[in-house]
């Protein structure tokens, strides 16, 4: 066997210790984290503001600071854009993750420190790899090239010592030498800002070599797989890389994408492991073959809280810790992390599955939901119903997003979808009754305003043109590396400018 893979299977494996130490005792690690991030923080200038170092316990932290968002944070955050430090965090701050801007138009700039980059997102690719490495002991993972599909770095123009970029980015421009050594494409075409170019330059790069495993947000890796294919002429991307056997994704659901992965890599050995990393840390990790949920990690400095879905939109959410949750219901997740973000509320919601280990799933974003008629749909509702129409009528989604109808005058409301399809439905009639039957299911709130048509109506749907969402997402400036369609809004502004494109 090939000796670098030797070598390395040996050097991952070593986690599968920890990890389940860790783990299995998550209350008592998630103490010795918050007592750490306490001591870092206590000597900062916000650390002293706010008292850290007299913090007694969680309680004490919520009395004397409020659950905090990117906007309350910013002012803190551009002054170590500007060169200060010590502003958040001890160590020096020269890196920023510059975020997808899947919450708003405007992008948000994450402090990354080393002990992020250390501790938090190459230990989760460690991780991720020993669990993978352990299920599968045939693995020749490391024979070959892993192809990171990452986005694009600048100079911040604001302080010359300071840098900006996809997360993605900031982490192979920081990659240890033996990361460089297995990835691909070389970093010069990784780091390309221009999306379409790069596709072009990653496919020309990668064609001939030996890749073994994928890491990217579906969307963007089959924009890829299509231009290999072009330059290849098959549909197999096992004919071009036929020693590929993993693809490591994350981002957004991989529910709706499942089945067109199958299609367009055929044959025996291909595995799939989900990651919850975000531009603010890496969190969770799919740690069982074929499981639909992820190992919530507690030692990677980060502290957790957890906002049940009652107090998700009041001004200071009563929080809940990691002992605290129960599995079944929704938390929006806040964290305390070792870059400098203090109780700053993630944005995203989850759902545990299993405790100790905690295990969880992604159910959507605080700020991505239709909830115009109180029927509270969020996009792991959405997801599942449309997967699971797609089964039903033979059809292969790629993209899509809804919003709502309003009610006018004594009409009645409703939601409004944008789909478009790798395979189209033979009957859209048939896919729409399927679809609405399929949100019913998941969704007793959606189900109940449906009813005899009683408050919401059939959803209204709209099958897009191949290469609408591209363009759409093109318009926007928001091509490739970690950015995101947005599922779902409460608002039409997403609905009516893809409209005013088909």
């Amino acid at each position: 066997m090939n000796l670098l893979h030797t070598v390395a299977t040996w050097y991952f494996k070593r986690e599968l210790s920890r990890i389940e130490h860790v783990t299995t005792n998550p209350v008592e690690t998630q103490e010795a984290m918050f007592r750490y991030l306490m001591f870092q923080g206590k000597g900062t200038v916000f650390g002293k503001q706010f008292g850290l170092g007299e913090v007694a316990g969680l309680e004490d932290l919520r009395r004397r600071f409020p659950v905090q968002d990117y906007d309350t944070l910013k002012p803190w955050i551009e002054r170590v854009m500007n060169g200060e430090q010590n502003v958040l965090w001890p160590s020096p701050i020269n890196w920023f993750a510059k975020s997808s801007g899947t919450t708003s138009d405007k992008s948000k700039f994450i402090p990354v420190s080393k002990e992020a980059l250390d501790d938090c997102h190459y230990q989760g690719g460690r991780d991720l790899l020993a669990m993978y490495l352990h299920h599968h002991p045939e693995s020749k993972l490391f024979s070959g090239k892993g192809l990171v599909m990452g986005g694009s770095h600048q100079v911040n123009q604001l302080n010359e010592h300071s840098k900006y970029g996809d997360v993605s980015a900031v982490m192979m421009q920081n990659m240890p030498l033996f990361g460089q050594m297995v990835k691909t494409p070389k970093l010069s075409i990784a780091l390309m800002s221009e999306w379409e170019e790069k596709i072009e330059k990653i496919a020309e790069h990668t064609v001939q070599q030996n890749v073994t495993h994928i890491a990217g947000v579906p969307t963007w890796t089959i924009v890829l797989i299509r231009r290999l294919f072009e330059m290849k002429g098959t549909d197999n991307l096992r004919d071009i890389w036929p020693g590929l056997e993993l693809y490591i994704h994350g981002g957004v659901s991989f529910m709706p994408y499942r089945d067109q992965f199958k299609e367009l890599i055929r044959g025996d050995g291909m595995h799939y492991v989900e990651t919850y990393n975000a531009s603010e840390g890496f969190f969770a990790f799919q740690d069982r073959p074929d499981a639909d949920d992820m190992l919530l990690m507690p030692d990677y400095g980060v502290f957790y809280e957890f906002i049940p879905a009652e107090e998700m939109h009041r001004e200071d959410p009563k929080t809940l810790s990691w002992g605290e949750v129960e599995t079944g219901k929704n938390y929006a997740v806040v964290i305390t992390t070792n870059c400098g973000l203090w109780r700053y509320k993630l944005g995203d919601t989850v759902r545990f599955t299993t405790l100790f280990p905690h295990r969880i799933q992604i159910s959507g974003r605080v700020k991505h939901f239709i909830n115009a008629f109180g029927e509270e749909v969020i996009a792991d509702n959405s997801d599942k119903a449309i997967d699971a129409a797609c089964k039903l009528t033979g059809a292969v989604m790629k993209e899509y997003t809804a919003g709502p109808v309003y009610m006018q005058g004594t009409g009645k409301g409703g939601h409004e979808w944008i789909i478009e399809f790798e395979k189209p439905p033979a009957d859209k009639e048939v896919f729409v009754r399927e679809l609405d039957a399929a949100l019913q299911k998941v969704n007793s709130d959606y189900e109940a305003k449906r009813h005899k048509d009683m408050a919401l109506l059939l959803p209204v749907v709209h099958i897009a043109p191949t290469g609408t969402f591209y363009r759409w997402m093109q318009q926007r400036g928001k091509l490739g590396g970690q950015h995101k369609v947005p599922r779902l809004s409460n608002d039409r502004k997403y609905v009516e400018e893809i409209l005013s494109l088909i």
